[in-house]
């Protein structure tokens, strides 16, 4: 007897169902479809979600034969593609600014592209050209090594919810327009961004990433961010710009974010807010933010161990602190301004709702101390308070366990857990 051959239940599947299956594929693999039988020949064609990686072609050591074989197949791709492309993503590190690239982004502002994702690799930025400011109906950009510089008729991305740029190149003014012509715009990442001083008026958005060199940023209008990270990296022109600051940070970044939920601060974020934060009188209320995390503070700067203070205190549904001291402290401080404690601004503040405390890279100093106890006595349902101490210093590490033993706990569930790592 002959083999028997079942009905093919797959091809007869509604092409809405196919083409579900066909964008978990690789799109090499979703291609090569084409091959199984006449039926299956062009089912690829349609798929509205097209991702090119650095695996869409077959592996080589000659970098020059990869591009040639990824612009070939990508424009190939497009060529016999039919229908709308609603997302098109490049992450190819091995492909680099190459003309095609123009005729690919003119192609999909006439294809109702709406998710548009360029991650190109090392070498000369590859300038966007203007057709990208024609696809109407992005909601979705990320950027990566790319030259952007928006024409002057460009009216603005009236879809748009989301913006990632990533190392490229675009002028303070621009991208000060470009976020503010997004009106719908709800999470925006800029990171590698050198000496900016960035003015943020979205008043859609929700989620907020900056990594870079910043002079300054202010929230200008920003009512609906539920959370917000920033890395601030430091050079000796933007250290002296904060010294020479006299607005208090702290208000014009957090003045406009009532709804703020979750705050990371990373390197040098603590600096900048402590620009002028003892000059001013600060009551704004965080109702809804219940996690703040904070590293590299240097807990010898008074000013930033005011910030740490006024973002626990100014939110009354804190549940999670996670906080980080500096490695740049002084080996020895003689005098330690200790009035600080004892002037009790604080003192009736009370953290009624922090659960989970974590504290890295405590170096036992006596302001970092103090602020443990701080937390130990005005936080009556801490569960854990973990401490993660300095490798640098083990007899101040001891003292700091020893004064913890022996200190008042508002919490009697409160389990102090020591980690020497």
């Amino acid at each position: 007897m002959g083999d028997v051959v079942g009905p093919d239940l797959i091809s007869d599947l509604p092409q809405s169902i196919i083409e579900s299956i066909l964008v978990q594929l690789p799109i090499r693999e979703a291609v090569r479809t084409s091959i199984l039988s006449s039926k299956w020949r062009y089912k690829w064609a349609s798929i509205t979600q097209l991702e090119f990686d650095d695996k869409c072609v077959p592996f080589s050591n000659d970098r020059e034969v990869v591009e040639r074989s990824v612009v070939k197949f990508i424009t190939t791709v497009l060529f016999l593609h039919q229908g709308p492309i609603h997302k098109f993503q490049i992450t190819n590190w091995k492909l680099q600014n190459c003309p095609e690239i123009d005729q690919w982004i003119l192609f999909l502002s006439r294809n109702n592209i709406k998710e548009l994702v360029l991650e190109l690799g090392e070498g000369e930025f590859f300038r966007i050209p203007s057709s990208l400011f024609n696809c109407r109906k992005l909601n979705r950009l990320e950027l990566s090594r790319c030259e952007l510089d928006p024409p002057h008729s460009f009216k603005g991305f009236l879809c748009l919810r989301s913006l990632n740029l990533h190392q490229v190149l675009i002028s303070p003014d621009a991208v000060e327009s470009l976020i503010s012509r997004c009106p719908l715009l709800e999470s925006l990442s800029l990171s590698y961004f050198d000496h900016l001083a960035l003015t943020i008026c979205a008043p859609n958005l929700k989620y907020l990433y900056l990594e870079g060199e910043f002079k300054d940023i202010c929230l200008e209008d920003t009512p609906l961010l539920i959370e917000i990270s920033i890395a601030m990296y430091m050079t000796d022109d933007i250290a002296e710009h904060f010294e020479q600051s006299s607005n208090c940070n702290f208000v014009k970044f957090f003045g406009g974010v009532p709804n703020l939920e979750k705050l990371v601060g990373l390197i040098y974020f603590t600096k900048y807010l402590s620009i002028g934060i003892d000059s001013v009188h600060i009551s704004i209320t965080y109702h809804n933010l219940e996690t703040i995390e904070l590293y590299q503070v240097n807990f010898e700067d008074t000013k930033e161990i005011l910030v740490i203070l006024h973002m626990i205190t100014s939110s009354p549904n804190l549940k999670e602190l996670q906080i980080s001291g500096s490695s740049n402290i002084p080996v020895a401080v003689d005098a330690p301004d200790l009035d600080f404690w004892e002037k009790g601004c604080f003192s009736d503040s009370a953290l009624n709702k922090l659960k989970i405390v974590k504290l890295s890279e405590m170096g036992g100093w006596r302001h970092e101390i103090e602020f443990i106890k701080y937390l130990l006595g005005r936080s009556p349902v801490l569960e854990t308070l973990s401490i993660i101490p300095c490798v640098f210093d083990m007899e101040n590490n001891l003292k700091m366990l020893i004064e913890l033993v022996k200190c008042r706990r508002a919490s009697s569930r409160a389990e102090v857990i020591f980690i020497n790592e």
